[in-house]
């Protein structure tokens, strides 16, 4: 009977061997992790990232975790009366716009990941982007056609403190930052992309991995004709492909762009629907979404020429622009 039970559990112990190599080659490291999408507003996917989330840092990594608050805002904005507009990918931000993302991210979201990070120890410390000068950024006027279209307080990001994160994660910590910075050049707070500032915060804290949960697989090959995933991906192949994504798309691909090419070692999408994604993703062999690598590091396991020409994003949720 006992040789039974040893039998029953040895897959346990095959899956804890499985992960030795990443739990080694991860360890002491920082990870970035963006939280968004479905994630965020499914009760159960959001218990399942805060365990992902508790057992990277328990495991002897560093997570800081960037959040935006899409549904949520919406949803407010929706009771306000206010209409949610977006431009070029972005949130078209009001200044009473900017008063409903503020009070959302910083006094909603960011206060129910916190709890829900801490059940599990005094672990998760919230801020937001204008704690400490963590993030600072000044007026952003995309082009949309050729002309430039004013969106409000939306922020491009001029600069990074990092202290603050670099002080709470030496204290064992798991910082909880929302996607709100403080202006460079007037008295105004900023809504900032929240993938955009999960790169940003990457790069500047030298962070091992990004990882962008999103709605979909990762980036497919030959879509709509195939729903196969591209697991790998240089950044010169996704320089050529940005052009044909979907815009609530982009600000995530060029934030894995920005991230890599400014010292973050690999830049993850991956399906924020799928319970453990994170644990899945870092852990194990196959892996479930896309990563994003130098162009020196991609020589095996890369798509055709074919395939990366016709790759494309389908997202669902239209961006995640806070």
């Amino acid at each position: 009977m006992s040789t039974a039970r040893r039998h029953t559990a040895l897959p346990k112990a095959e899956i804890l061997i499985e992960a030795l190599p990443w739990l080694t080659r991860h360890n002491g490291k920082i990870v970035v992790i963006k939280f968004g999408g479905n994630a965020m507003i499914d009760e159960d996917l959001k218990a399942a990232f805060a365990q992902d989330v508790v057992f990277l840092r328990q495991a002897g990594l560093k997570p800081v975790v960037v959040h935006g608050g899409g549904p949520q805002i919406n949803a407010q904005l929706d009771k306000q009366g206010l209409v949610s507009e977006f431009k070029a990918g972005l949130r078209v931000t009001t200044p009473e716009a900017m008063d409903v993302v503020r009070m959302v991210l910083a006094g909603q979201v960011q206060r129910e990941l916190v709890g829900l990070l801490n059940q599990h120890g005094p672990l998760a410390v919230g801020m937001t982007g204008e704690d400490a000068h963590t993030i600072t950024a000044t007026k952003h006027t995309p082009e949309i056609d050729g002309e430039s279209v004013d969106i409000g307080r939306v922020g491009e990001i001029t600069a990074i403190d990092t202290g603050a994160i670099e002080a709470l994660l030496a204290d064992g910590r798991i910082p909880v930052i929302s996607s709100i910075a403080r202006s460079a050049d007037d008295h105004h707070v900023y809504n900032v992309n929240a993938d955009t500032a999960a790169a940003a915060l990457a790069a500047a804290l030298g962070a091992e991995t990004l990882m962008v949960l999103t709605d979909v697989e990762g980036l497919y090959a030959d879509w709509p004709n195939s729903d196969e995933v591209i697991s790998r991906l240089t950044v010169s192949q996704l320089e050529k492909l940005l052009p044909e994504l979907s815009s609530g798309m982009v600000p995530k691909m060029e934030g894995c762009l920005h991230a890599v090419r400014n010292g973050v070692t690999t830049a993850r999408v991956i399906d924020g629907r799928v319970q453990h994604s994170i644990l899945l993703e870092i852990f194990t062999d196959e892996g479930i979404g896309t990563m994003v690598v130098l162009d020196a590091q991609g020589l095996d396991a890369q798509p055709s020429d074919a395939q990366a020409a016709d790759t494309q994003a389908v997202d669902t949720q239209g961006g995640d622009p806070a």
